[in-house]
């Protein structure tokens, strides 16, 4: 069973985690994510696999939250709160991501060097539960570092930078998810890749939203010079 591999390898695998998040972070960043969020995100998953083994309860394939709702699961709100702190403690939203990837990749490697076999079910409930705690960490982690300007902003200079600094926002989650998706951490079906979508949409909409009175289109017929005869 996948959570009697958990709980027997804990410590091993946070030191896996650790290995690899130290390559990346700068050595006053790396034990935050490491001594809380991964041995929390572990103890979460190992609860979730053992209680859909006791019960056999799953979620349907299909489900999953939509992007800007609250999380529904602890995994959700447990990574949305991490990657708000995160953000606090000076950790770019690369590292948030990888370090779910860090994750992933000490499970599947420890688990193939110990020979314990992964169910297809356990590696669903896997990859659902890292799927939606990227998703929700990302989403955070955008909301967190948006400057809420907009509501305020009175002439065009200060609606130019409000929508500069919405524009920046979108991108760095629509980037980043399109990374986790991309790195094969989680699918493109799952949170992350409808937390893209959405983001994607909402920067389709942007301009609208913000300089409504700024056309998109292309000149006018009148205003292009017409040459005589």
């Amino acid at each position: 069973m996948l959570h009697e591999f958990l709980t027997a390898n804990r410590q091993e695998l946070i030191a896996r985690c650790k290995d690899k998040a130290g390559a990346r972070f700068a050595p006053s960043l790396s034990p935050a994510t490491i001594d809380h969020g991964v041995p929390l995100f572990l103890q979460q998953l190992t609860g979730i696999l053992r209680h859909e083994q006791e019960t056999d309860e799953r979620p349907a394939s299909h489900a999953r939250s939509a992007p800007g709702d609250e999380p529904t699961t602890e995994i959700g709100r447990t990574a949305a709160l991490q990657g708000t702190e995160l953000l606090r403690l000076g950790y770019t939203l690369d590292q948030v991501v990888h370090g779910y990837g860090d994750v992933c990749q000490a499970i599947t490697s420890l688990a193939v060097e110990q020979t314990t076999p992964i169910s297809n079910d356990e590696f669903r409930t896997l990859n659902r539960c890292l799927d939606n705690a990227i998703a929700y960490a990302v989403t955070a982690f955008g909301s967190a570092g948006e400057v809420s300007i907009v509501a305020q902003a009175e002439t065009l200079s200060e609606r130019l930078n409000a929508f500069a600094i919405e524009q920046k926002r979108l991108i760095d989650i629509a980037v980043h998810s399109f990374s986790a998706i991309k790195s094969g951490s989680v699918g493109s079906a799952g949170a992350t890749g409808a937390l893209l979508s959405h983001t994607l949409e909402e920067l389709r909409s942007l301009p609208g939203r913000i300089l409504p009175e700024i056309p998109l289109s292309g000149p006018a017929a009148a205003t292009v010079p017409k040459l005589k005869p």
